[in-house]
């Protein structure tokens, strides 16, 4: 019995983590001097809107550019309906 709630657990926790790394996030991004705006799509760690704004900002500010917000959170059904609006922007960040 104890063996059965072990691989149940194990399984479950594989289940989350495969799910986890299938999120991702459509944003609004901008540069200033000059001003420069984007819209991108990223995939991030988690399916949690306010995870993925922490998790963006960190990566684009390395890269100077500001995160403004986190429109969506999504799966991998969601991406070829985003891809060309995210253009150049489609999973880079």
């Amino acid at each position: 019995m104890r063996l059965r709630t072990i691989l149940a657990a194990a399984a479950l926790s594989l289940v989350a983590q495969m799910a986890q790394a299938n999120c991702y996030a459509d944003y609004k991004a901008k540069q200033d001097n000059p001003l420069r705006l984007h819209y991108g799509v990223a995939q991030v760690s988690g399916c949690d809107k306010k995870a993925a704004k922490a998790e963006l900002s960190r990566r684009l500010s390395s890269q100077g550019w500001q995160l403004l917000n986190v429109i969506s959170v999504f799966g991998p059904e969601g991406l070829n309906e985003r891809q060309s609006s995210a253009g150049e922007y489609f999973l880079r960040f």
